[in-house]
């Protein structure tokens, strides 16, 4: 069966076509997979090209200071569908027990789709608690990680196989979901696609991009981390040490300062040209609300579920409170309710808002459960307050031992201060002023000109851990040897 067969098998369950669309908001929540805040071209990267992710800026409010509260696939997942800190929906790791949501939370989309919304669920999904229950009419996933080349994909309950390319196949559920909705009903939809996580395989069209040219390297891909917690010396994020299938073409047996700059150009360039692929669909599902006529009646919110290391401090991956592990591109347009073409810098916004923002403009009161956890970014997108929506939010982590060996921590972040307390012994922590060390090159945890600070940050952390009910069952636990190296596993995650 090719993809579009499949496709038209799909959408021969949908709801017949009835009476026009009234006027509350329809949603489009659109997420990629370890994409950073600046890997699209209206960030101001300047060798990725990403026209239609632009598009989507300068119609809407692009937020510099967009972040997520766990640096991990799945717990962000998890968060974008609960509008709760990673410890009260229960999606904590990546796999295992804690890969599920925790019994009766509840999903926005099901909170939309009690309130008369058609609900829906493309693309990668990577949480242990299927779609079926969760709030959606209609959800084509891909299982686990999915394949970047003629993937199977599982349509309400049943697999199909697809051919083509994942993320034009994606798109091309999207539209199909979009184009068979019920026309009597506003439309909530999820897209999600698997770009660009590893092992970044580049549609066809674009596999030559980028062939001739030597990307620049950070400014910090040769810090010495040996002043670092044991810890982060003790992570497998070194690029010089990436699996074979994130390096393909560089020669096996090179010194390690030798495959180092090689790996990181392979890597990132095929990073880029993913995204490439992504930002294609975006220009798809764009172009088909312009056609019909939705997009001044849309909420259409993009981002990522977390950052991603490109060769700072010579790594690759996320999980850690390092800047380029939590910060991800977050762009929200809505035509009809807020004023587009704004770079908003003031704001620090959370994947946690999510929810809430969507629920906001819908009309939808939020529960009681969710309160502390985020917040709807009304006031910041309509303009009618002019202070910031948050002082400082709280960072957590907790899948240890596992994949490249990172430690559980929380951290709390203001806009200027970051407090990091990796909570198992051996304890450690770090603190940056972000004002005067942006690239995070020194903690100034121990230096006494930073102590009022420090104490500062060291109480606010632990209010956010009482006010969410975070549970302090691991703190001062030994952590116990990870064991886990990256040339010795498989690319779950």
């Amino acid at each position: 069966m090719n993809r579009r067969t499949a496709i038209g098998a799909i959408a021969a369950g949908f709801p017949a076509i009835l009476k026009p669309q009234n006027r509350r908001p329809n949603v489009i929540f659109m997420m990629t997979d370890d994409q950073r805040n600046d890997a699209m071209s209206c960030a101001g990267n300047k060798i990725l090209k990403t026209p239609n992710m632009d598009r989507l800026a300068a119609g809407g409010v692009r937020f510099t200071e967009g972040f997520v509260t766990n640096p991990l696939c799945s717990p962000s997942r998890g968060t974008i569908l609960t509008g709760l800190h990673t410890h009260a929906h229960g999606v904590t790791t990546n796999g295992g027990r804690s890969h599920q949501l925790k019994p009766g939370v509840v999903t926005y989309p099901q909170m939309l789709q009690k309130a008369g919304y058609y609900s829906a669920m493309v693309g990668k999904w990577h949480i242990a608690t299927l779609p079926a229950g969760l709030g959606f009419d209609h959800w084509c996933i891909l299982p686990g990680q999915g394949l970047y080349h003629d993937p199977q994909m599982i349509a309400n309950g049943g697999r199909i196989q697809l051919r083509g390319y994942v993320d034009d196949i994606i798109g091309d559920q999207a539209l199909e979901t979009l184009r068979s909705r019920p026309k009597d009903k506003p439309f909530s939809m999820i897209c999600n696609f698997k770009a660009p996580h590893r092992a970044w395989e580049p549609p066809q069209r674009y596999e030559k991009v980028f062939e001739d040219m030597v990307i620049p390297e950070p400014p910090t891909f040769h810090v010495d981390l040996s002043n670092r917690p044991q810890g982060i010396r003790n992570t497998d994020m070194q690029i010089a040490d990436m699996p074979d299938f994130a390096r393909r073409g560089v020669p096996p047996g090179l010194p390690k300062e030798l495959r180092k700059p090689l790996n990181y150009q392979v890597f990132l360039k095929n990073y880029y040209r993913v995204l490439m692929g992504v930002d294609d669909n975006v220009g798809r599902v764009l172009d088909y609300l312009d056609e019909e006529r939705l997009t001044e009646n849309t909420i259409f919110i993009y981002t990522g579920d977390n950052g991603f290391f490109l060769g700072e401090y010579g790594m690759f991956d996320k999980r850690l409170m390092y800047e380029p592990s939590i910060r991800v591109p977050m762009l929200a347009r809505y035509p009809g309710g807020w004023k587009g073409g704004r770079v908003d810098s003031r704001n620090m916004v959370l994947n946690n808002d999510v929810a809430h923002t969507i629920l906001d403009y819908c009309g939808i009161e939020r529960p009681g459960h969710m309160q502390h956890h985020g917040l709807s970014w009304r006031p910041a997108l309509d303009g009618s307050s002019a202070a910031p929506l948050r002082e400082s939010w709280m960072y957590e982590y907790f899948e240890y031992p596992g994949p490249h060996c990172a430690p559980i921590g929380r951290g709390v972040r203001t806009s200027r201060y970051k407090l990091i307390h990796y909570v198992q012994q051996p304890q450690a922590h770090e603190f940056f002023d972000l004002e005067k060390d942006p690239e995070e090159r020194r903690s100034v945890y121990d230096d006494p000109s930073y102590k009022t600070e420090v104490a500062a940050l060291t109480k606010d952390l632990e209010r956010w851990r009482d006010i969410t009910g975070d549970d302090r069952s691991q703190d001062n636990t030994t952590a116990p040897p990870c064991g886990n190296r990256m040339g010795q596993r498989q690319a779950r995650n």
